[in-house]
């Protein structure tokens, strides 16, 4: 599970996140997640902008989502991460027990943590459908054209065998600029504003 020459004292991990969103103000339920990661150990570097996404998997009579990818850097480990994001994600609204795939207010998947390969029954890393989901491939190209998995596949590549449809990227479309990333600015300040 570990990294060749990772430990204690190296410096944090850059990852990749996907949120997502189809459930009452989209924009604002991402926007939330991208304020509050910080206050579980987790540094946004950067956030691609947000893209209007079709339903995929398993229930597809449901409302459109918003999209979005954000670079980050934290010293959690592959598993406390998870453990953060979906307590960030309970905090931020979302219902336990939902239907999988189902409509949802925030969705925190980690794609990418540093060059770590892990398969675990909790999580997978690189994220199993990493390459395969044209809402997730669009906007982390739009943060970095040459992103790879640990394993050298290019995220370009990926999608390039997806195929297109049109002008545009079947089912995913521009829908505002990059979410705003805050420097300090406080969660629970936020929350009870």
């Amino acid at each position: 599970m570990t990294e060749a020459g990772y430990g204690p004292g190296m410096p944090p991990r850059i990852g990749l996140l996907g949120l997502g969103s189809n459930v009452g103000d989209r924009h604002l339920h991402l926007q939330r997640a991208v304020d509050a990661l910080p206050t579980v150990g987790v540094r946004v570097l950067a956030a691609s902008s947000v893209y209007d996404t079709d339903p995929v998997g398993e229930v597809l009579d449901q409302a459109s989502f918003l999209n979005a990818c954000l670079r980050i850097e934290t010293e959690l480990e592959p598993l406390e991460l998870l453990d953060a994001v979906k307590r960030l994600e309970r905090e931020l609204g979302r219902e336990e027990g939902e239907i999988r795939h189902g409509p949802r207010s925030i969705d925190i998947d980690i794609l990418l943590l540093g060059a770590l390969e892990l398969h675990d029954q909790r999580m997978t890393l690189p994220h199993e459908q990493l390459l395969s989901r044209r809402f997730v491939l669009v906007p982390a190209l739009e943060l970095d054209f040459d992103l790879a998995t640990p394993s050298g596949e290019g995220l370009a590549d990926a999608l390039a065998t997806l195929g297109v449809g049109g002008t545009s990227i079947e089912g995913v479309r521009w829908a505002g600029p990059p979410l705003v990333i805050s420097c300090g600015k406080d969660f629970a300040a936020q929350e009870s504003s």
